[in-house]
This record gives C-alpha cells, structure tokens and sequence, in this order.
C-alpha cells in the first residue's frame, strides 16, 4: 500500500442512513458542505499575503498586460479546476469512487509514476510556501517597528533593522507548534487566520484609495514601469516574467482542492456544485485581486513596493498600517502549520511504513510540562525541529518577499493547475491523440508551460540580483 492511499484508509462500515457511500459519516446540508461553503474556502485560500504583491506585478505589466494577464490565468483555472472536480470520482465524475487527495486522482487516472510526480511538485511547494511564510511574516514584523519608528523621528529618519531576529523568534514559535499533532483540528485558529486575511487585504486596498482620492496617486502607464535609468529593458523583460509568477501563485488553490470537495453533500453531485464554486469563487477572486493589483499600481506609480503594506508608500495613520501587518502575522502563524502539516505527516508516514517496529518513530512518550500533558514523539520532536530550523535559515540568506513569491507561483502553476488537470480529463474522457480537442489541450498545456518557465527564470534571476547586492544573513528592510 503506498503512503498516499495508507493516509485515507477507511474502516468498513454497515450501510445505514448515517454514512455516505463511502463508509464515513453522511454529507447533509448541515454540517456538510454547498456551493456557498466551498466557494467561501476558495475566497479563503486564495486571499493570502501574495496579494500584497499583486500592486508590484500590475506595475511590472501595466495597464494592459496586468488586468489581461490576471483575467487570463482566472479563466484558465475556471476550466482547469472543473477539470479536478470531474476528476473527484473515478472512473465515472458522478457514481465513482470518491478519490480524497489531488495525489490520488492522479493515481487513479495516470498511474504511478505521474503520482510520483505529483507529490514530488505537491509537497515541495508546501516545503517552499513555509519558507516563504517565515520571510512574510518577518517582513511585517519589521515594518510594525519601522512604522513606530517613521512615526516618532519623522519620514526622513533611517529606520531600517534586520529581518533575522524576528525570523528565528518565528522559527522557535513554529517548532512548538508544529510538535502539535493533528493542528488541522484547531478550527479556530483556522477560522482568525481567515478573517486577518481579509482584514489586511482591505486594509492596503484602502490606504491605496484614501492615496488616490487625495491626490497623492502616482502617474501609471499602460505597459508598466518605464525603461530608462535604473531599468535596462533586459531588467525590464525578467521584472515582467516575474510578476506572472507572482499572479500565478496568488490563483492558486490546487493543494486543498479535494479537502473542498471532501466537505460536500452528494446530492446534487459533488462535481455539478465545485463547478458551479469554481466559477463564482475565482470570479470573485479576480475582482479582488484587480482591485488590490490596481488601486496599488494607481497610488505609488512605477515606485509600487514589492508589499504594499511594508514597503512604506504610507506612512500614516501608523496605526493602521501597524494593525495591516498584525493581521498578516495572525494569518501566517496559522497558515504556516496548514501547509506543514501534510507535509510532516506524509514524512511520518513513509518512516512509519518503512521502519514500523522503531520505538524512536513510533512510540509515544506520556509527558507532563507544568500543567499540561500531551505525548511525546521522539521522531517528530526531531524531524519537525530541523525541518523548521532549515527553512528558517533558507528564508535569512533570500528574505525577497515577492521574487521569492513569484518562484513558488512558476512551480505550481503550470503543473497542479494546468498539466495534471488536462491529462486526466483527456484520459477520463478518452480523447483521442490529435483530434481538435487534445490539440487545443495540448496548445494550452504548452503554452502555460512556457510561461511557468520563463517566470520560474526571471523570479531565480531577481533572486540571485538581489542576493549579489546583499550579504546573506545581513539584509536590512
């Protein structure tokens, strides 16, 4: 049995009322899942920190490219997520058996070595998102601090401290809480991480319209930052590749798709309401991120920050520049352990299955600490601790906020959004090879291929020109 099927193993249970036809418990309207719930845990996902990047990558565009660019990628994922919702039940969409991860999908209709592949490209970018969850998060931890000191000593004072300190007090702060198994479960923490995201997408959309309506709004050009001094057009090329990296990653949803579809009701069928969830809930993620993209371009110009709330185009109220990047730590600290957690479980499954008589894998030690009890494991004590500890310091020798961003949208977007969705509808469709549908498939897959490695290359290349102008472990925001 492999690690992914071994993770969804149901126990047998008499057919009644209670379950569904897979053996767990029944989806009814309550508590179970509709169209507006899984369109809510759409909106949710997607409104992250990558947002505050999207002002930067509609700068880049311009105009033009920026809003057409953005609309382009929602309309390719419309089509590619009704490709995974059909894809939820195998063989048939509607009366199949129900597959429970985006790996078990593609097991199902591409075999084994595509499964492989799939995790290989899943995992990693949950490995990376964390990574870049440490750089965020310390991001606006130093700029809550520039904020008070802006406010104290005037807009014309240096204020600028490392991002170091505050990215290891992070990494100690995930080591305990990634010691907590089944975290998935504090649904609160989930529920706060939601409502900050929101509140600091407001909040910089908000400041970058109180910028514009009082007149403070920079000049703005239909195809992006101007070539000239500073800006070579080879620059100006890559800054581009970049920003749909950054676009990329901010319409991506693929790594909770089937935890979503997990959550509905049967009846009508589950594919008939993702379908229906996809279309309204990207739509409305567009809106959002043309928003946020353009009232940031309109207010700072070719001058738009990498983050719109830490890159200090506003100064006052303090306050509430402050109060957007709390909300951004709130939101991080819990979405960190939400992309950690299936990857330490994947991790601890493979060493469970590979050494299954271990005591220093599998035996819990019951501990006491002052007044709390909670069981000890040795291996994930270990595991988890460097597996933190690494990523803390990946995120001290490249704290890029957005470049860093754009590198995670390039890996994950043409993939999990766009090759595996096209394969396994044209293998559950049985599509012929070279008929005018598999090549206007084809058509689309490479051309979303191609557009994934040049954003792959210019996000690399401004990584790498930001790390020649800086001494790793000694950047200073």
């Amino acid at each position: 049995m492999d690690i992914e099927a071994a993770s969804n193993v149901v126990p047998a249970i008499h057919k009644s009322v209670d379950v569904d036809d897979d053996g767990r418990s029944k989806r009814t309207a309550l508590p179970a899942g509709n169209v507006v719930t899984a369109t809510t845990h759409i909106i949710t996902v997607v409104v992250g920190a990558g947002v505050l990047a999207l002002a930067w990558a509609m700068a880049q565009l311009g105009w033009i490219a920026g809003i057409g660019i953005m609309v382009a990628f929602s309309c390719i994922s419309i089509l590619t997520y009704n490709f995974i919702a059909d894809c939820y039940r195998y063989p048939d969409p509607v009366t199949g058996k129900r597959n429970y991860t985006y790996m078990q999908a593609v097991n199902s209709y591409l075999g084994g070595k595509m499964h492989v592949f799939c995790g290989l490209i899943l995992y990693g970018k949950l490995a990376g998102v964390t990574v870049g969850y440490v750089i965020t998060t310390s991001t606006s931890l130093v700029a809550i601090k520039k904020a008070i000191c802006f406010h104290e000593k005037g807009h014309d004072a240096y204020c600028k401290f490392s991002n170091n300190p505050y990215m290891i007090g992070f990494g100690i702060g995930q080591i305990f809480l990634s010691q907590i198994p089944n975290f998935h479960k504090l649904t609160w923490l989930s529920t706060l991480a939601a409502i900050t995201s929101f509140g600091y997408a407001f909040i910089g959309s908000g400041l970058s319209l109180a910028a514009i309506i009082s007149g403070k709004g920079q000049p703005t050009s239909l195809t992006g930052v101007k070539v000239g001094p500073g800006l070579t057009e080879a620059d100006k090329i890559w800054r581009v590749f970049s920003a749909m990296g950054n676009i990329a990653l901010a319409c991506s949803f693929a790594t909770v798709v089937y935890d979503i579809m997990d959550t509905l009701k049967s009846d009508p069928p589950e594919n008939q309401q993702m379908k229906k969830a996809n279309v309204v809930g990207i739509s409305m993620m567009t809106v959002l991120f043309l928003a946020c993209g353009g009232l940031g371009y309109a207010a700072f110009g070719d001058h738009t920050p990498g983050n719109i709330l830490t890159g200090f185009g506003f100064y006052d109220p303090f306050w509430l520049v402050a109060l957007g990047n709390v909300c951004i730590i709130i939101h991080i600290v819990g979405a960190y352990q939400v992309m950690a957690q299936p990857f330490f479980r994947i991790v601890e499954m493979g060493a469970n299955i590979m050494w299954p008589h271990s005591d220093f894998i599998n035996k819990e030690h019951p501990t006491k600490l002052w007044i709390f009890k909670f069981r000890l494991n040795m291996f994930r004590l270990v595991w988890r601790t460097l597996f933190v500890i690494i990523g803390t310091i990946i995120a001290m020798a490249m704290p890029f906020f957005h470049e860093f961003l754009a590198l995670l949208g390039a890996i994950g977007f043409w993939p999990l959004i766009v090759f595996f969705p096209i394969q396994m509808h044209i293998a559950q469709r049985n599509i012929k090879v070279a008929s005018s549908k598999w090549c206007a498939l084809q058509l689309l897959n490479f051309t979303c291929f191609i557009v994934t490695m040049l954003a792959a290359i210019g996000a690399i290349r401004e990584i790498g020109k930001n790390i020649s102008k800086y001494k790793i472990f000694t950047y200073k925001q």
